[in-house]
């Protein structure tokens, strides 16, 4: 059987050595082949784009600028930014000099970022000019940077990355690869903030792994869209990395934010879009609610085309109204040159999934961890499992650890995109792991014969009932996915009687304000109507007995999940 990465036997010896290259050698192998094709592409308003060979050109640029700051290998570099091509050549020029990218989500606090930035004792800073004037620059930790430079925005007597302008021009350090290419801060799978190692081989093998046979199906002709946060591992490898790997172009988005979003998508010509559940849901709940508004009859030829269509590409791979569907549908939300969706940070409905399927378009649906570089799993184009969040990745040996009698256990993993623990926490690093050196993901899950893995929720999470029953509350709350109405829900057991340490089901919703706004329906009326809906799809253990509205959005993560330590009512 050949492998993605069989294609690097013609490179080792010349441009790395070992079993995998640095993302820099990478990068290098295809400008080599695409130096002319077009990289990265930004609208601001009008389009930027970079091809491969200029790419090249400012990375080393900037790299040759860290170097002449004193900056070199292993050295630690923050970036704090939106996504933008200066985002990336922030990270690829840290890379150029052997130093480590010590990127930060860019709607942490002020403090954090200071704090984050002294704990791993930064010598350099890029960042947005919103993040730069937000930090007390009279810190130690700021005085001791060797440089620093902007990625949007200008700062008086601060260069920006466009700026930068070395005396001399250097070669890329010559690393190898388990040195350190990155330091990413998680809640980690036991709790509280802790910076991941993740090293060359272990984000690259995950790269080529992605990309390995039935996976993902991707050339240079392709366009990929950096919408989510490019600090998350999850839009960094998927987008950013694939497509420095394939020689494919690289379109910014800097917000999500619908309308912009399907701009980019449109001029673009996005090709592979990848999103989080939450956008999917409210895309697909906009088209059908476009067509609804087209009459009855209009609403139900389109969902029998759309079952037709369905049956038709899964069984005879007759994709036989997709044209119609891209007139009609697909291209007033720019997803009418796509031909593959990838959905990750959480779990979709399989309804939606499939509905997406049945309007023509490839949906790969993924799980991983940012301790893992992250995919683990990806779900076939050609064979798909609707509720399976895929097949585990050949180069990862997974197992389910102390299953029960339904083979539901922990989820645990070893492999080359496994990271070698926490930045400077060994307690932590020694938690992450076994006895026998799997990774403990923190995840509950099971595998079928075939090693396609199905999820059921955080352990963390479970709540045991008064019947000795598991609860996945991850799993009740996919149910609402498709309910306008609801803008978010967060599943939790609370202790109804005050005798019985067991737990029954609680279902916290911060209501769609929009949607009630012009329907003027009586809220707790009309949510306690749906919430007996899903009950009635779900087994007595399992069915939600209090509803409690939030008067406010309950805090969420950068890829849309609901903070769920952080909720108070």
């Amino acid at each position: 059987m050949t492998h993605s990465w069989d294609e690097l036997d013609q490179y080792r010896g010349t441009h790395f050595n070992g079993t995998w290259p640095s993302i820099i050698d990478m990068l290098l192998i295809t400008e080599q082949k695409f130096g002319h094709r077009p990289s990265f592409t930004v609208f601001n308003p009008d389009r930027v784009t970079l091809t491969f060979t200029a790419l090249v050109k400012e990375v080393q640029r900037v790299g040759s600028a860290l170097a002449e700051a004193g900056v070199g290998h292993g050295d630690r570099v923050v970036i704090n930014g939106k996504n933008s091509p200066s985002w990336a050549i922030a990270y690829l020029a840290t890379l150029w000099v052997g130093s480590v990218v010590v990127p930060l989500d860019n709607q942490m606090p002020a403090e954090r970022v200071a704090h984050l930035s002294d704990f791993v004792n930064a010598s350099f800073l890029f960042a947005d000019k919103a993040v730069i004037e937000a930090l007390d620059r009279s810190q130690g930790w700021y005085q001791t940077l060797k440089g620093q430079a902007t990625l949007l925005g200008s700062v008086e007597a601060i260069p920006s990355i466009d700026e930068l302008s070395p005396q001399a021009l250097i070669d890329h350090q010559r690393i190898d690869e388990h040195d350190l290419a990155a330091i990413l801060f998680t809640s980690g799978t036991t709790g509280s903030e802790k910076g991941a190692m993740l090293t060359h081989a272990n984000i690259v093998s995950d790269v080529y792994q992605a990309c390995d046979g039935m996976f993902l199906s991707l050339d240079e002709t392709d366009v990929l869209y950096a919408l989510l946060p490019l600090h998350h591992s999850y839009c960094c490898t998927a987008v950013l990395l694939e497509s420095i790997k394939h020689g494919a172009e690289c379109v910014f988005g800097q917000d999500i934010v619908v309308s912009r979003m399907i701009a980019d998508l449109s001029r673009g010509k996005v090709t592979i879009f990848m999103g989080i559940p939450l956008l999917y849901n409210k895309l697909l709940a906009g088209l059908l609610k476009q067509v609804k508004k087209k009459g009855a009859a209009t609403n139900a030829l389109i969902h029998t085309m759309m079952a037709i269509n369905g049956v038709l590409k899964k069984h005879v791979g007759l994709n036989l109204f997709r044209p119609l569907f891209n007139k009609l549908l697909l291209s007033k939300v720019g997803l009418d040159h796509n031909h593959i969706l990838i959905c990750g940070a959480g779990p979709l409905s399989p309804k939606v999934f499939k509905q997406y399927q049945q309007l023509g378009l490839d949906f790969i649906q993924g799980y991983g961890l940012t301790e893992t570089s992250p995919i683990l799993t990806l779900n076939p184009v050609s064979k798909f499992k609707v509720e399976s969040v895929g097949k585990v990745f050949p180069l990862v040996d997974m197992i389910i650890a102390d299953p029960d009698e339904h083979g539901v256990g922990e989820i645990r993993v070893k492999g080359p995109n496994v990271c070698a623990g926490y930045y400077q926490d060994e307690q932590s690093t020694a938690d992450l792991f076994d006895e026998e050196g799997y990774l403990k993901t923190g995840d509950l899950g099971y595998l079928d014969r075939e090693n396609y893995l199905y999820l059921k929720g955080r352990a963390k999470n479970l709540i045991v009932t008064e019947g000795g029953k598991n609860v996945y509350p991850e799993q009740i709350e996919d149910l609402f996915q498709l309910y306008t109405q609801v803008e978010q829900i967060l599943v939790r057991g609370y202790q109804q009687k005050a005798d019985v340490p067991a737990e029954a089901i609680e279902a916290v919703i911060f209501p769609n304000e929009e949607y009630y706004s012009e329907h003027q329906l009586p809220i707790k009326e009309d949510l306690e109507r749906i919430i007996s809906e899903v009950n009635q799809r779900l087994p007595l253990y399992e069915k939600i007995s209090r509803l409690t509205i939030a008067k406010e959005a309950m805090d969420m993560t950068s890829t849309k999940k609901i903070k769920r330590n952080k909720v108070t009512i």
